[in-house]
């Protein structure tokens, strides 16, 4: 009996332990979370209205006009899948989904790219990292910005947004997809794939495209001269976008699955409590039934 107290006071011991660190986690997610969730609410309408803006501008003007080849689709060859993840664990299924998300994509869009060897993973976050090295080939991986959330300035995130727009204009890629998680609340986050790049043009009222109007934009200075500064400027404000939500999204998801930890550790701890105060009272009892036993005897 006395072995089973011991077991369960020490369960109890590590429970405690463990409570404490969870409770700790919770409130470092807690602060951090407050701070990503204000870069992102600050940066996502802005970026979502220059992404419209940017939409409805190459819809409306033709490639050549536009002086970009960031509007064009072409035929896809090769593909460029971004995977933003973060760089650890312990924040419930926020890595998992994401990863199931683009896994998701290569199978359902992009099978037959990946098994010629036409599709190329460029990872940010290091569990994306861990995932991808066991399922493909180095040579289709791209690990060159795995630390890139050590530093999310927008000089910083931009290199990753200038080589798939760099890339994707001189044709090494026709396609540059991004998986992220999408940032909604704390307890909300979802994992998407969107479609970076060729930019995905505003459609047309069906009253417009029969009539084959355009808008008619009055643009100050040159038409090429802002376009040229605008449209790269626009992408890798998109870009951030991508990553700050995911940023928001992680500490959201860890703040959310800590709390969780701590109150099945309070369970636990109830359930624990209970069994050793019935345990040392069946202990109790029965050296008290051994002591009465005993005086009976010698009487």
């Amino acid at each position: 009996m006395s072995g089973q107290l011991k077991e369960v006071r020490e369960r109890i011991k590590s429970i405690n332990n463990t409570q404490q660190i969870t409770k700790a986690m919770k409130m470092v997610s807690a602060a951090k979370l407050r701070r990503a969730q204000q870069a992102i609410t600050e940066m996502r309408p802005y970026a979502d209205r220059l992404n419209k803006i940017l939409a409805n501008i190459l819809s409306n003007v033709s490639a050549d006009e536009a002086g970009t080849s960031f509007g064009v689709e072409r035929e896809i060859s090769n593909v460029l899948l971004v995977v933003v993840t973060s760089n650890r664990g312990l924040a419930g299924a926020f890595n998992a989904n994401i990863i199931k998300a683009a896994a998701a994509k290569i199978k359902e869009e992009y099978a037959e790219h990946s098994s010629q060897g036409k599709l190329k993973v460029l990872c940010i976050g290091k569990k994306g990292a861990d995932y991808f090295k066991k399922r493909m080939n180095g040579e289709h991986l791209i690990l060159d910005y795995v630390t890139l959330f050590d530093d999310l300035s927008f000089e910083n995130v931009s290199q990753v947004s200038q080589l798939a727009m760099d890339e994707f204009s001189s044709g090494v890629y026709d396609v540059v997809e991004v998986a992220y998680s999408r940032f909604r609340n704390a307890a909300v986050q979802f994992a998407e794939v969107d479609k970076f790049l060729p930019v995905v043009k505003q459609a047309t009222n069906t009253e417009s495209a029969e009539n084959d109007t355009k808008a008619d934009y009055i643009f100050e200075p040159s038409k090429k001269a802002l376009l040229e500064e605008l449209i790269p400027t626009i992408l890798q404000t998109t870009f951030q976008k991508y990553v700050l939500d995911t940023h928001a999204s992680e500490h959201g998801a860890r703040m959310t699955a800590m709390d969780k930890a701590t109150e099945n550790a309070d369970e636990l701890l109830k359930d624990l409590k209970i069994t050793y105060n019935k345990a040392r009272q069946e202990a109790i009892t029965k050296e008290l039934s051994e002591i009465v036993g005993g005086a009976a005897a010698l009487g």
